[in-house]
């Protein structure tokens, strides 16, 4: 069975996935909501049980209204390639609480969930692009995954990369290639805590991240407000083992943020 990679289900993934999955979430969730109210008022509970409900339909429909303005927002920023700034509150809770109810609902549906993942982050890379920031190299951050190192190597570069031999037999001598081009900081990870770590050390304004799906749609996440591009990484070998990175994607990522690299 051939591998499957970040890259081959990026490559067929279109940003409306999510969206779509995210307006139907957003109308089962108003939906059920009305139908708690009409089934409230046409029982026998107390009132004090009637408040309750009532309060909680009220909180469960103001959520929807502000998550569909944040849908609206998103589409506006796709459609414009330029952040709108009113809407970016609405939009962190459209993309991060409804998460969740968007998988559950894919699951439904019978859509695998990488391919779900896969299109927020498309989704994600383009709200961020919009944003159209520049930064100074010191101020960006490239996280990779301890992945990416050959699995039979005995330097161990998780508590420092400069462990690394650069021998060029994985990408991590790539990595450091760039950081050494572009004098950025890079981080290397086990998980999401190290992760964590990095970013409270750095104090980046953005980041670059590598990693499979599921890590990257934690991770930016995890980061907001911080924003993320993130660039899936390849699994010829299956998830975890010996990955490797498309260097090309990852310089073009790169480029978007740092003031004078179109120069370099």
């Amino acid at each position: 069975m051939q591998a499957v990679t970040g890259e081959s289900i990026g490559r067929h993934t279109r940003k409306r996935l999510f969206l779509v999955l995210l307006a139907v979430s957003l109308f089962l969730t108003g939906l059920l909501a009305v139908g708690l109210w009409v089934v409230i008022f046409h029982s026998g509970q107390s009132l004090l049980y009637k408040s309750t409900v009532v309060i909680l339909v009220i909180g469960v429909l103001i959520t929807v209204g502000v998550a569909a303005s944040g849908l609206l927002g998103i589409f506006l920023t796709l459609l414009r390639c330029r952040r709108v700034t009113i809407l970016q509150g609405p939009m962190r809770v459209a993309l991060n609480l409804f998460f969740p109810l968007v998988c559950a609902v894919g699951k439904m549906l019978h859509i695998d969930k990488d391919l779900i993942r896969s299109s927020f982050i498309e989704v994600n890379n383009q709200l961020v692009r919009a944003m159209h920031m520049r930064l100074h190299p010191q101020e960006l951050l490239l996280l990779a995954p301890h992945c990416l190192q050959l699995a039979e190597c005995p330097h161990k570069i998780t508590a420092d990369i400069e462990n690394c031999r650069r021998c060029g037999r994985c990408p991590v001598n790539s990595l450091l290639q760039l950081r050494d081009a572009y004098g950025i900081r890079v981080g290397i990870a086990t998980g999401g805590t190290l992760a964590r770590a990095l970013v409270k050390k750095y104090r980046p304004r953005a980041i670059v991240a590598i990693a499979c799906e599921r890590d990257l749609t934690s991770g930016i996440q995890d980061a907001n407000p911080i924003p993320v591009l993130g660039v899936t990484n390849l699994r010829p070998n299956g998830p975890c083992y010996n990955t490797m990175i498309n260097v090309e994607r990852v310089k073009q990522a790169l480029d978007h943020f740092i003031i004078g690299a179109d120069r370099m």
